[in-house]
């Protein structure tokens, strides 16, 4: 029977699986060095469609059907369909979910969405209230500089600690029966507001909230980090994932060569110019359901803990110089 664990913290037991997972990503994203673990890769940043809106709900709709076809299901099989992404409202999800015709949950985690709706999925299969759920997450690089930042054809010039918004879509199927690897704990996190105001600098907005709900799942578990194989954060970047060490490292818990960051595997900054790294619901989504996910599928990988980070501010709190606050979720996936 699934049960709460310590503060914030659940074990699911049983563990439900994540049976299926498909990613699809732009051609920046393409180029990488996790190119070839995409499912498909986009040629151009429109997919033939006539926005970058319309752009990204192509992509979050074919990693769906992706994911569904990897195990023969049909949409009627999906007993609900959870999903999030970043523009206002999330519209991508909505017009999907419209699409795809099943039960829905919107979620919005802003770039925690992923650990979000794998946590909410696999509490809904591990409490018995459902038995296959389709779990999914999107970003798109240009949609979202158009609404946080400025529209790619300003030509603005982005400072060093600013991140690349990922481009592509992730989705996966969490069942009652299926395949390894299984989600076995989840840990929810606090809203942490450490009074960064910098949007370009959201690595260092979010890195306390990461540290804050890493430290708890130790603490919860009684665990250390040495438990897992791997341990990734969602899109801490250079800046947060230096700032994630340090804070980690006052409590005691020490990251070692079993750490990395999405947004620092997604992209090889050499030749491609990102600023500090990666970012956007994506950047998790399809480094974990794509990478991560087929390396655990090989044997590679038995324990992993994802921590997906993201920044809750919007256009409005900005230009009224709010702060930004962060959430992060995480999600332990063992074979």
């Amino acid at each position: 029977m699934s049960k709460k664990a310590g503060q914030q913290s659940l074990l699911l037991d049983p563990a439900p699986f994540l049976s299926s997972a498909a990613t699809v990503a732009g051609p920046m994203e393409g180029k990488g060095p996790l190119g070839g673990d995409f499912d498909l890769v986009y040629g151009d940043l429109r997919a033939s469609q006539k926005s970058f809106e319309a752009a990204e709900r192509k992509m979050l709709q074919e990693a769906c059907s992706l994911a569904l076809e990897k195990r023969s299901f049909n949409l009627a099989d999906i007993d609900y369909f959870l999903s999030g992404d970043l523009l206002n409202q999330i519209t991508v999800s909505g017009y999907s979910a419209a699409a795809l015709g099943r039960p829905y949950f919107g979620l919005y985690g802003a770039c925690s969405t992923l650990a979000l709706v794998l946590s909410w999925g696999g509490i809904l299969v591990a409490g018995g209230f459902a038995c296959n759920v389709l779990a999914a997450t999107s970003s798109h690089h240009c949609s979202a500089e158009r609404q946080f930042r400025y529209p790619t054809e300003y030509g603005f010039r982005r400072p060093t600690q600013a991140q690349w918004t990922v481009t592509g879509a992730a989705a996966a199927l969490i069942s009652a029966a299926g395949e390894s690897p299984r989600i076995t704990a989840v840990t929810i996190g606090k809203v942490i507001d450490m009074g960064e105001k910098d949007s370009f600098n959201l690595g260092a907005a979010m890195a306390p909230a990461a540290a804050s709900t890493m430290i708890l799942h130790f603490q919860d578990l009684q665990r250390n980090p040495r438990y897992y194989d791997l341990i990734v954060t969602g899109d801490l970047g250079q800046v947060g994932a230096k700032l994630l060490r340090q804070l980690l490292a006052r409590s005691g818990y020490f990251l070692e060569q079993n750490y990395n960051d999405c947004g620092l595997m997604i992209y090889n900054p050499a030749v491609q110019q990102v600023g500090a790294g990666g970012s956007g619901c994506a950047c998790p989504g399809v480094v974990v359901l794509g990478h991560l996910w087929r390396r655990m599928k090989s044997g590679e990988l038995k324990k992993v803990l994802v921590i997906s980070t993201g920044a809750l501010h919007s256009t409005t709190t900005l230009a009224q110089g709010d702060t930004i606050p962060a959430v992060a979720h995480a999600v332990a996936l063992e074979m």
